[in-house]
């Protein structure tokens, strides 16, 4: 099994770059939901679930997001693989019974984030720095993670890794290509110009290069989906 067959909840209303960048991440048949408009799927036959990044808040009061939590934390009891991005890393761990709350700050840009002694062990951290790059876009924040689930990565903004069981989450984009990352710091204009213009000059072909190491977890997660499904042929057989 090469190419597992893979839930990818698209909560990003639509954004243009999503869809795009996810498909030349993942090496794997991605099976679409816009779960922000469209439904959830309706069973569990996927050999593991992706989650996006969102404008929107876990903690929102609105009908869409508390189904995908529920979904999410159903398929955590059925033991199937998820990574959650951004939103998504904030829906797991509130699907997992962890916390989610506004930080009252926004981190954007690149950033430099810290592996732990769990990540440094964890599969899906594999062959990335224990210092690296990455880009990150948020106002929220994990800030309990679900009970025994261990902390992989962080940084002064917080928890931006986690892992518990078969579910993983990651607070920063590792699928941003340089596109995204400008039309996603223009976008942002409730904040200071200055720290706008500031994040745009920070786009650079240096900085895009460092934060392409962090990519690899994709293949990590997809080399361990495929890991489950075949132990999981094995305990049939």
């Amino acid at each position: 099994m090469n190419r597992p067959r893979l839930a990818f909840l698209d909560a990003s209303h639509g954004d243009e770059n999503t869809r795009r960048n996810f498909r030349r991440e993942l090496d794997a048949d991605l099976v679409e939901f816009d779960v922000t408009e469209g439904p959830l799927p309706d069973h569990f036959d996927y050999d593991g679930i992706v989650i996006t990044g969102s404008s929107s808040s876990v903690y929102w009061d609105e009908a869409w997001i508390q189904k995908l939590v529920s979904y999410v934390a159903e398929a955590d009891e059925r033991d199937i693989p998820v990574l959650g991005v951004c939103f998504g890393h904030q829906v797991v761990a509130e699907a997992l019974g962890g916390t989610v709350e506004d930080m009252g700050d926004f981190e954007l840009g690149y950033s430099t984030v810290l592996r732990t002694a769990d990540g440094d062990a964890d599969d899906l951290l594999t062959g990335i720095d224990d210092q690296f790059t990455v880009f990150t876009s948020h106002g929220d924040a994990v800030v309990d993670l679900p009970p025994g689930a261990d902390l992989l990565a962080e940084n002064e903004y917080g928890v931006h890794a986690f892992r518990r069981s078969h579910a993983f989450g990651v607070q920063f984009h590792p699928e941003y290509d340089t596109t995204t990352a400008e039309a996603i710091a223009r976008s942002k204009d409730f904040l200071p110009d200055e720290q706008i213009r500031s994040v745009l000059d920070g786009i650079t072909p240096e900085n895009y290069a460092a934060a392409c190491d962090a990519k690899r977890l994709f293949d990590n997660f997809v080399a361990y989906v495929n890991s489950v499904h075949q132990q999981s042929l094995e305990r049939a057989a």
